[in-house]
């Protein structure tokens, strides 16, 4: 079928404009230089490891005075007994209605994980976070779930949202974890961070022992160096952020 010439003129135009804008985008966004991340291979960590034992066990031998020890949250809320298999679970009435909502690919859209929910932060906040999430999107605003919800909910990792052999669980946000990354620091006697990171380029930081702008954090672990499949590196070593040896790139 041939297209008209003004329905070319616009497609080449839209095409046009699209890499002007991506190209913009990566101008904006600075390259580090000078920063190592060291990814460290573990053992299938489970509840019956104590995370800042783990941590120090791994990274004995590898940190240098200055490094960033960072650790995936999914495998801090795994050692805290926060992995809860579906079957373990009896959704309520209000969870089996509730998780239609999110859409198919949301965490929070099976039965248990809603309910999981529910026992987290009470069914009155989730119910509120839901009116509010509707309302929202009648004026195109998304995030009103999780804000009046809790930030909590955010970090629940439905079925298969993990790596194996935890991906039939369902996998709660990690409690506590400033206190975590603070016993971290003081067994490493290094700077530790907490984040929850994917392969989209999401890093939500729960907590850091450094003075580092959160901003610069996100741009070190976009690219996701922990992995999320089976690649079993939930400990990152960042090297040279804190230092002063790396950092955005000046142009």
């Amino acid at each position: 079928m041939l297209r008209s010439p003004v329905f070319k003129e616009r497609a080449a135009l839209g095409i046009f404009c699209g890499l002007v804008d991506f190209f913009s985008e990566i101008g904006r966004r600075p390259a580090l230089a000078g920063v190592d991340k060291i990814p460290i291979r573990t053992h299938v960590i489970s509840e019956n490891d104590d995370i800042v034992e783990v941590v120090g066990h791994y990274v004995r031998d590898i940190v240098r005075p200055g490094d960033l020890i960072c650790v995936a949250e999914s495998v801090v809320a795994i050692t805290q007994g926060r992995a809860v298999l579906p079957k373990d679970v009896r959704p309520s009435i209000l969870a089996n209605f509730l998780c239609k909502f999110p859409g198919k690919d949301g965490s929070l859209a099976t039965p248990p994980a809603m309910q999981l929910a529910i026992q987290e932060v009470g069914a009155p906040r989730v119910v509120l976070g839901s009116v509010a999430a509707g309302l929202g999107r009648l004026i195109g605003r998304k995030g009103d779930f999780y804000r009046i919800a809790g930030r909590s909910l955010a970090l629940i990792d439905d079925i298969a949202g993990t790596m194996p052999p935890f991906d039939k669980h369902v996998i709660l946000g990690p409690a506590h974890p400033e206190q975590v990354a603070s016993k971290i620091r003081d067994v490493t006697q290094t700077h530790a961070l907490i984040a929850d990171v994917n392969d989209k380029g999401c890093v939500d930081v729960l907590a850091c022992t450094a003075p580092v702008p959160a901003e610069v954090i996100e741009l070190v672990l976009s690219d996701n160096p922990f992995g999320n499949d089976d690649q079993q590196t939930p400990i990152v070593i960042v090297r040279g952020l804190l230092t002063g040896e790396g950092g955005p790139a000046k142009g």
